[in-house]
């Protein structure tokens, strides 16, 4: 039983790595219809807040629900545990902080929240199953150079896409509309400042935890923020005569 889970959730990770591979086609062929690109004509929309908390809330509830029915066995050692609660810290910020901070917001496509929130499910069972029953780790992994530069990746990640989305949310002053060029931080050098820090940081978990499981994660991350990026970037050089031309696209100084 336990060989054809451990199977099974190498399985998933490998098609994890396709499904984003998929996504970036998609979405660079025809575009994420999310945000600023949704079709107005949608039928069935949630309010931004509303869609944030309920598509990402099955990537905090799932990991509690798979520790606490199950005995995780591993999550006795240290290693586990960290990696875990990286995991964890990240969606506690996404789906019961981050929500509430958004000021306004464009309503987002039921279909949408749905596929999200169904990946959310799927990725949250994948990264904590693995990471509680299933990860093998040396008692000193958490000196490994591999884990401690992931892990310093992984937090600076994270505060790079909290900051950015600080700065997003507070382009327009109250009662102003319309669309602004982003200023300050990583956006002076990207357009896409809060998407790298996302990148960053997954990035980050994939080499700390050292498994095709974390890896997954952040192929898919990269392949979707990536295209999302590129779509964003285009989209500011065709609104604004003086959007910065020097600024990349996701990565500063590269791409």
């Amino acid at each position: 039983m336990e060989l054809a889970e451990r199977f099974l959730l190498d399985a998933l990770a490998y098609l994890e790595c396709a499904l984003g591979i998929l996504a970036f086609v998609l979405i660079s062929l025809v575009g994420s219809p999310y945000g600023r690109y949704a079709s107005q004509r949608s039928a069935w929309r949630l309010a931004a807040p509303t869609a944030w908390a309920v598509q990402e809330l099955p990537s905090l509830a799932v990991p509690l629900f798979v520790c606490a029915g199950t005995v995780a066995e591993r999550l006795r050692l240290w290693p586990n545990r960290i990696l875990l609660a990286m995991f964890l810290v990240h969606y506690v910020q996404r789906s019961l902080i981050f929500p509430f901070l958004i000021r306004g917001g464009k309503p987002t496509p039921l279909y949408l929240c749905v596929i999200a929130f169904m990946f959310c499910t799927y990725n949250g069972y994948l990264q904590s199953r693995y990471l509680s029953q299933y990860a093998v780790y040396a008692d000193d992994w958490v000196t490994d150079p591999r884990f401690l530069i992931g892990f310093v990746l992984w937090l600076i990640g994270m505060l790079i896409n909290i900051h950015s989305d600080h700065i997003l949310r507070h382009l327009r002053q109250p009662g102003e509309t319309g669309y602004k060029i982003p200023r300050g931080g990583l956006f002076e050098y990207v357009s896409a400042a809060n998407y790298f820090g996302e990148v960053v940081e997954w990035c980050g978990y994939g080499l700390a935890s050292w498994s095709i499981q974390g890896w997954a994660f952040a192929l898919f991350t990269f392949c979707v923020l990536f295209s999302r990026a590129q779509q964003h970037h285009q989209w500011y050089l065709e609104k604004f005569e003086d959007y910065p031309k020097f600024r990349k696209t996701i990565i500063p100084f590269l791409f």
